[in-house]
């Protein structure tokens, strides 16, 4: 197992290396900030000692070896635009977009796991058929759509929900403000961690019902079947257990992509995240930003699926050999 794990980490440190070259060299192409930060107006002299003061006259590789040496020290650079330290900047926000994520998962795997069997040990039943066909509506509506809808009609026509913002937070050991403390923070949080979630709980449901549907055939299913166990204990002790691989799987990689991929979310109910902040620094080709939130996404992401490796090895015993 120690051998196992150390082969995964040791191809995680390779994908951050991959993905760290790969950014760097998409980013240099993506926009000059030279023009952003010298302005419209400014003459050639001037964007030459913009350019030289952020070592962009540089070739490629000393670059990109300049970088590497920097973050390994734990400093990713000065923001081209408000001239902060990069990671304080992005640390700053990072908290509001991981409990947008933690909730929007917590949401998706209760809801979605829960749906699953249910649909699975009732498959006849009207509620389920009712169930899969809105699973197709989650998986359709495109996840702007969500959020333009719930805010219609929860924060405009019944006025119940705040449309944007992240609400009263309180900060906890003088570095992480959270908004999951108060319960105006709560409210909130709702729409937006529903909107980001929907997608994965509408996906998790259907693979938990296909998962649920090919256990519950399986020989030794029906052997607890005829020893007279308990629906409960049949459904969830021996076949969800087992039905649960595919559905770790998905959630380790789709934890990953809330946080990463929640710039939409958070544009639509101007949550005070790092995915807002990724949106702005691409407009502004703030360089160090953009590629220092693309590595922290594939280090979180990386992590999660090391984690999520360990974690078959207890819950089927087999995996461990």
């Amino acid at each position: 197992m120690g051998a196992f794990i150390g082969r995964r980490i040791l191809q995680g440190i390779i994908v951050l290396f991959l993905v760290s070259f790969i950014a760097f060299i998409i980013f240099q192409y993506l926009g000059d900030p030279v023009m952003t930060l010298a302005g419209r107006y400014a003459t050639q002299a001037q964007r030459a000692e913009v350019r030289e003061a952020l070592g962009l006259n540089k070739p490629f590789y000393v670059q990109y070896f300049n970088f590497l040496k920097n973050a390994f020290q734990g400093n990713f650079g000065m923001s081209y635009v408000t001239k902060v330290p990069v990671l304080n900047l992005i640390l700053e926000r990072l908290p509001a977009s991981l409990e947008l994520a933690i909730v929007a998962e917590a949401f998706a795997v209760i809801l979605g796991i829960s749906l699953g069997v249910f649909v699975s040990a009732n498959p006849q039943n009207f509620a389920s058929k009712f169930l899969m066909t809105g699973s197709l509506l989650g998986i359709s509506l495109p996840t702007f759509l969500v959020g333009i809808l719930l805010i219609y009609i929860f924060s405009i026509i019944l006025g119940i929900m705040p449309t944007s913002g992240r609400g009263e937070t309180v900060t906890i050991l003088n570095f992480w403000r959270s908004g999951l403390l108060t319960f105006d923070g709560w409210r909130h949080i709702i729409l937006p961690a529903f909107t980001l979630g929907m997608f994965q709980m509408a996906l998790l449901f259907r693979i938990t019902r296909g998962a649920m549907l090919e256990v519950l055939g399986a020989e030794y299913i029906r052997t607890a079947w005829a020893k007279g166990l308990k629906g409960k204990s049949v459904l969830f002790k021996h076949a969800l257990r087992n039905a649960l691989i595919p559905v770790i799987t998905m959630v380790g990689l789709q934890f990953g992509q809330l946080i990463g991929f929640s710039i939409v979310t958070e544009s639509i109910f101007q949550w005070p995240g790092a995915g807002n902040l990724l949106l702005n620094s691409m407009y502004e080709s703030d360089f160090p930003v953009v590629a220092t939130y693309v590595i922290i996404v594939a280090l979180i992401v990386v992590i999660l699926n090391v984690l999520v490796d360990i974690s078959y090895a207890f819950l089927n015993p087999k995996i461990r050999y």
